[in-house]
């Protein structure tokens, strides 16, 4: 009898998480606020390119 070995690739699998655009989140600005639950954060798309989400 030999053992049947799974596919690593199979036991790894994730759904797709959700992908945003950050220059459509801030309407092509640099800045966005977003919500979560009663809380407000701002997204800020720096020169650099980097993002920066804050309270």
């Amino acid at each position: 009898m030999t053992a049947q070995i799974p596919d690593r690739s199979v036991l790894n699998a994730s759904p797709a998480l959700p992908r945003y655009d950050a220059t459509e989140l801030t309407c092509g600005g640099d800045l966005a606020e977003i919500t979560l639950g009663d809380q407000v954060y701002r997204l800020r798309i720096t020169k650099a390119g980097k993002l920066i989400l804050t309270k």
